[in-house]
């Protein structure tokens, strides 16, 4: 099994690639496509000069390594907003194709506190429901994970085939040697964890620049929210 498990970021995408990691027939990558797609737009990205200089760039090339199998599974945590028109999407006909999604809110919210000013294409909603309406596959909500783990894992399990494995609940706190060059950045919090955090408390208010993505957000968010397995 080949799982593409597609978010924004600030999504629980890494604590849910952890959690795939420490089962013992999973092998896990960590957004392939995105130095090809700062190599390809020049975004400024934190750390973007070091990702592009340490990960392959070649979207073709790309494509290929996710197309291999793991031990015997492989999950691999991928952003809709890096797939640019031109790079190859056909490695993913045969995929588990799953749609982690979470309130733009916290998104933006936590995204802002790694990166100012961030745009509506850097939050990821837009891309992701054209990637669902492209692809299809199962949406999951992370908000429903925090809320009860072990319930919500085993739910995907089963919606996909596979048999739930409780190591999926926990993982040793520290890096990975599957991250990115980009965890020193941005997965500070995960590297500390041990396993999912608790229920999210209420939504943060934002105002100004904040709210108007929360606006365009919203209704894609809601879309797709109303999708999810439960």
């Amino acid at each position: 099994m080949r799982i593409a498990m597609w978010s924004g970021p600030r999504n629980l995408s890494t604590a849910m690639m952890y959690s795939f990691a420490n089962r013992a027939d999973f092998a896990v990558m960590d957004e392939p496509f995105y130095a090809p797609f700062l190599a390809a737009t020049g975004d400024d990205h934190p750390m973007a000069p070091q990702i592009i200089a340490a990960h392959e760039t070649d979207p073709i090339k790309v494509a290929k390594l996710c197309q291999r199998q793991g031990t015997p599974h492989m999950y691999m945590k991928h952003m809709p907003h890096h797939m640019l028109d031109g790079f190859p999407m056909d490695w993913a006909d045969d995929c588990v194709n799953i749609h982690l999604i979470r309130h733009p809110a916290r998104v933006i919210a936590s995204y802002i506190a790694k990166r100012e000013a961030p745009s509506f294409d850097d939050i990821g909603f837009g891309p992701q429901t054209a990637l669902y309406n492209r692809i299809g596959g199962l949406i999951i909500d992370s908000a429903d994970i925090r809320a009860n783990p072990s319930k919500m894992l085993q739910t995907l399990c089963a919606a996909i085939g596979l048999p739930f494995d409780d190591g999926m609940l926990h993982w040793k706190a520290g890096a990975r040697d599957e991250d990115g060059i980009w965890a020193g950045h941005w997965y500070g919090a995960v590297h500390q964890s041990t396993g999912f955090a608790g229920a999210e408390g209420d939504l943060p208010v934002l105002t100004g620049s904040a709210k108007v993505l929360l606006d365009q957000a919203m209704p894609h968010y809601e879309n797709l929210w109303k999708k999810r397995i439960m």
